[in-house]
């Protein structure tokens, strides 16, 4: 897993800016001590002269990066071929139980019911999440959740690509104690690659990592300024809700408005089709809604996920069903992970 120390344009410029790969994660802005890189539209650039310590390249997701290698490293083995969204112990469908959560939430509200008990248990002192922008709507703004409110602040999905781990160089020099992370699989990616290579000084404060499943992101520029508003003459303002399920569904003041998937493909984030993981199959636990109608789909991936988990819904603030084989969710959850798997070995 080791890089060496190598700098930021043999590395990243070359092998992942130039070839498309980068997925705007903040990585490795947020990981370099000397402050040489900044995000500037989407992307890192140097703004001062790379030390070459080498950090960039042992913490992004789409350089040197070796699935088998950090399976092991989470879970002491790697995925069977019987094991489709990758290594797990426990499946559950679930629902938040706190009437504010279900009002607010994407599916089953279980990201937020999760947060919130974690941090009312106090086994974490915040969260990094996806606020939106008060500016844009659904622009996707990264926080530090340290309260229920802010919790639900994050509630619901946005669609585009937030760069998340900007927020960790800060989280580590405020040292306010342990948090959860939520994040899309290639973030949850650059974290266990951070891990494995000996990075723990920091992203020490993380205690557990909560996965969102992703088929891919889109630019906000390309599917909410120059689709949405653009072409289909969609007030932004108005939309309350966006979901994707087989259809781009918006929510709005005026009702549902219905997209067909095929016409928003071309805005989607070009590094997205180098990631083969639908599912954050490096995560403590993952979760999506899979075509389910106010409920979430879980995958409880490690200890901690249990236990996370467990808490919650023995605590009350979780409902959770078991699945069963030939559920229709789970079905689903098989497709789209070896869709993304295929996707990528065909690029």
């Amino acid at each position: 897993m080791s890089t060496g120390k190598i700098g930021f344009e043999a590395s990243l410029a070359t092998n992942v800016l130039k070839t498309g790969k980068c997925v705007s994660c903040g990585a490795c802005i947020a990981i370099c001590p000397y402050a040489c890189l900044q995000l500037t539209q989407g992307k890192p650039r140097l703004v001062k002269e790379c030390q070459l310590c080498g950090l960039c390249a042992q913490a992004c997701p789409r350089y040197g990066f070796s699935q088998t290698q950090l399976e092991n490293f989470v879970f002491g083995r790697n995925r069977k071929l019987d094991e489709p969204f990758g290594i797990y112990r426990q499946l559950a469908t679930a629902q938040a139980t706190d009437a504010r959560i279900l009002q607010r939430c994407q599916d089953g509200g279980v990201a937020t019911a999760l947060l919130t008990y974690a941090l009312k248990a106090g086994h974490i002192c915040g969260a990094v999440a996806v606020a939106s922008s008060r500016e844009k709507p659904f622009h996707p703004k990264p926080v530090l959740a340290s309260t229920f409110e802010e919790v639900l602040e994050c509630a619901g999905s946005k669609y585009t690509c937030s760069p998340n781990l900007l927020l960790l160089s800060d989280v580590r020099e405020q040292k306010n104690g342990r948090i959860a992370l939520v994040g899309m699989p290639c973030q949850i990616q650059a974290i266990r690659k951070m891990q494995a290579s000996g990075l723990r000084k920091q992203i020490d404060c993380i205690e557990v990592l909560v996965g969102l499943m992703c088929s891919g992101c889109f630019t906000y520029e390309g599917l909410m300024d120059e689709y949405l508003h653009g072409e289909k003459n969609v007030d932004l303002s108005e939309i309350q809700k966006m979901n994707i399920k087989g259809k781009l569904l918006l929510t709005t003041s005026r009702g549902l408005i219905e997209f067909p998937l095929a016409e928003i493909k071309r805005y989607q984030q070009k590094g997205c089709s180098a990631c083969g993981d639908f599912s954050g199959e490096l995560a403590d636990i993952s979760i999506g809604g899979l075509g389910l109608n106010g409920w979430s789909f879980a995958i409880i991936r490690t200890q901690k996920g249990e236990a996370l988990f467990s808490g919650a819904e023995q605590a009350g603030f979780l409902r959770a069903k078991t699945v069963s084989a030939g559920d229709k969710a789970l079905d689903l959850l098989g497709k789209l992970s070896e869709k993304k798997r295929k996707n990528v070995a065909a690029a």
